[in-house]
């Protein structure tokens, strides 16, 4: 793109679309239809990816240990002629893949991680191919195989037509409570990205212009004094009794935050013998809430419940941040130019042996389950609510002007992190709806490379959403991933 020196980013976009718009748009309407040809070429390589995206179900590793995963999708992006840049902000795992120069830089993002003891067979009921081994309960190993598809789909559809601009794949390890694509923000790797095209699997096909709750998570570590528990305890401070006390604390704030904050933990270290009063014990907490900046009162009401559950126990304690994600900042005019390709791509198609799959899974779910032909509806775009998940996306999604769809790799009505949903993802119903996301990304990349005033209108809305005053501050606190978070 062209140089506006003093110009704000905004207006450089449109002085570029100007330019752009007559050259682009009168050469691909001779040639009829872009997305007919991309489509096909997608059809044709069902096969092919479902096998890509089986291979890392199999693999399943779990938060910035996704080596082999994350190899596969860099030997298919560069095989197909990406240029590749690995290892980058710091995480071995982590990748961006390039193809093209110049403006306008369109991105598209992948995830491979899987989730800790969720090892599941490709089965409708419950039978894990490894006890306590990790799944893809939130089928990862379908998104970044679709988007690894989408992105060579496009890259092959601006060699074909000559197309100006850059087109880029993101590699991000570490969704699930790593945040790993928080330090990709940070080391500026999307500072020139001008939009970001994703997804993510889901029971259901849709987009939405909808918000996600941030999300701060930490280990908090109290240590004692270990003593003889029957003989000596008065000689001991328990570590445990520090953790208890601060949950106590916690539980008892519950009823003092809004209602749609969400607070979660688990105890990791108690003790190790019950005649040994505790010297260690360790406590991993997430806490959730739709603005950043109550979130933020939160975080600190619990860090000083921290503190007072170690005064009053004789014991003390630090804590690790672990991550921290913002909430998504949705943007409208993106997300009506992916639902109007999600309804020309349309939903999941069963055949005879998915369906018998499906009623086999579905009395396994609990509470009302929607029917199974909701997997082939395309639902309708809504917008201005917060859905109770979080993700890095969030910290993209304030950085760059960013959009998402859903589609149905899931049996309707299954919920996410569950063996249900690793289950059907090891089946052609996750790869089906795995290619229902990389069509609508291929065509949403497409229709955004042809339109740049589309660039123009999702830059403005975005400028709007953040606010003039806005600077971007990650709450991590820490100078390097938590590469052994899951170890």
């Amino acid at each position: 793109m062209r140089a506006f020196p003093g110009l704000p980013r905004s207006l450089a976009l449109a002085c570029f679309a100007a330019a752009l718009a007559p050259l682009s748009l009168g050469a691909q309407g001779k040639k009829g239809d872009p997305g007919a040809a991309v489509l096909a070429a997608l059809d044709a390589r069902f096969d092919h990816y479902a096998g890509v995206a089986k291979q890392i179900w199999g693999f399943a590793e779990v938060g910035y240990q996704e080596e082999r995963s994350s190899a596969l999708l860099q030997r298919e992006l560069e095989g197909a002629g990406f240029s590749l840049e690995v290892g980058v902000a710091g995480e071995p795992t982590a990748f961006v893949a390039s193809y093209g120069s110049g403006k306008p830089v369109i991105a598209i993002v992948g995830e491979f991680d899987a989730l800790p003891g969720l090892s599941q067979e490709a089965t409708p009921f419950k039978k894990a191919v490894a006890e306590g081994g990790a799944g893809h309960g939130c089928g990862h190993h379908l998104f970044g195989t679709a988007s690894t598809a989408a992105a060579i789909a496009v890259k092959e559809w601006m060699v074909a037509n000559k197309v100006p601009g850059t087109l880029r794949f993101y590699g991000t390890p570490a969704e699930e409570g790593g945040s790993g694509k928080v330090y990709m923000v940070r080391a500026g790797l999307f500072k020139d990205v001008d939009a970001v095209v994703s997804w993510h699997p889901g029971d259901r096909n849709g987009v939405d212009a909808n918000s996600t709750l941030a999300n701060i998570s930490a280990k908090f570590r109290f240590r004692g004094i270990s003593a003889h528990a029957a003989a000596a305890p008065d000689k001991g401070r328990s570590a445990l009794d520090g953790v208890e006390a601060m949950t106590h604390m916690v539980n008892m704030m519950r009823e003092h935050v809004p209602q749609d904050t969400r607070i979660h933990y688990i105890i990791t270290a108690g003790g190790r013998a019950p005649n040994v009063v505790p010297d260690f014990a360790e406590l991993f907490i997430y806490a959730r809430q739709g603005d950043m900046r109550v979130l933020d009162e939160i975080w600190e009401r619990i860090i000083n419940a921290s503190k007072g559950a170690a005064l009053g126990t004789g014991t003390t304690v630090d804590h690790e941040t672990i991550g921290a994600v913002y909430n998504i900042l949705p943007n409208e005019v993106l997300s009506r130019v992916q639902q109007k390709n999600l309804e020309r791509v349309g939903g999941v198609q069963y055949t005879a042996d998915d369906r018998a799959f499906a009623e086999q899974l579905r009395k396994t779910l609990q509470g009302p389950v929607p029917p199974i032909d909701d997997a082939a509806k395309v639902f309708p775009f809504s917008g201005g609510s917060v859905d109770p998940a979080s993700t890095d996306m969030g910290d993209v999604s304030w950085a760059v002007p960013t959009v998402q769809l859903s589609a149905a790799t899931w049996v309707p009505g299954t919920p996410a992190h569950s063996w249900q949903a690793v289950a059907a993802g090891g089946t052609p119903i996750g790869a089906k709806g795995m290619m229902v996301a990389a069509k609508t990304m291929s065509l949403t990349a497409i229709d955004l490379f042809r339109d740049p005033s589309l660039l123009v209108k999702a830059r403005a809305e975005f400028d709007q959403r953040r606010g003039a005053d806005f600077v971007y501050k990650t709450r991590l606190d820490r100078d390097k991933p938590a590469l052994d978070y899951r170890k």
